[in-house]
């Protein structure tokens, strides 16, 4: 039997490389629109007048500054329909560009642009009560990039002494499939927030080499 403790940390792992492989920086945009977690909660809130529940997206250092937006658009937004609208509006900005300031990411408002799908199969893993599926279908993806850049780089190795332009081709297959793997290993071995994605690895990823 497969000790439980290695099943969560490869499970761990995978989902830390799907954020690293195929979001690089989407992940960070993930609670600037109206489907990600933070805003449907918000306006939730809003609606209950019960700010309790949104007040884990912001660090504590930030809390007053919440609650002070808060409470100003709860004031005024039972006045009318336009109040409501622009109270609202301006604590969903407040909270998305506070909640981000926390994560030391920059803010340019909120927008509404489609969910990276990844993202919505890590909300999805969550809401099913299981990881298992979304694990299974990226260790699948990246064995299929991982098999498909060895496989190139040892083709290319067959004629890399044949001429100079042969031997370009194997060191360019070469870069870009350790830099690959070196980039798998770099998310596997973070612990950072989603505002500090670790690098890519990138198809291209030889041309900083």
């Amino acid at each position: 039997m497969i000790n439980t403790s290695k099943t969560k940390k490869i499970t761990t792992a995978i989902l830390s490389i799907s954020f690293g492989l195929f979001l690089a920086g989407s992940a960070q945009a993930h609670c600037d629109t109206p489907n990600g977690p933070v805003i449907p909660e918000a306006k939730a809130a809003l609606e209950k007048g019960d700010i309790t529940p949104i007040l884990k997206w912001v660090k504590k250092e930030n809390e007053a500054e919440i609650r002070v937006a808060f409470a100003k658009a709860v004031a005024v937004r039972g006045k009318s329909k336009e109040a409501r609208e622009l109270a609202d509006q301006y604590f969903l900005e407040t909270l998305v560009r506070v909640h981000r300031a926390g994560e030391g990411a920059p803010y340019s408002g909120i927008k509404d642009e489609a969910i990276d799908p990844i993202i919505v199969m890590a909300d999805k893993a969550l809401a099913n009560g299981s990881a298992d599926e979304m694990a299974r279908m990226i260790s699948s993806h990246m064995t299929g990039v991982i098999r498909e850049k060895f496989a190139r780089v040892l083709e290319a190795s067959k004629n890399k002494d044949k001429s100079v332009e042969a031997g370009r081709e194997f060191v360019d297959a070469y870069v870009t499939y350790v830099h690959y793997v070196e980039g798998v290993h770099t998310v596997i071995a973070s612990s950072g927030s989603h505002a500090h994605a670790a690098p890519a690895p990138v198809a291209d990823a030889h041309k900083n080499h």
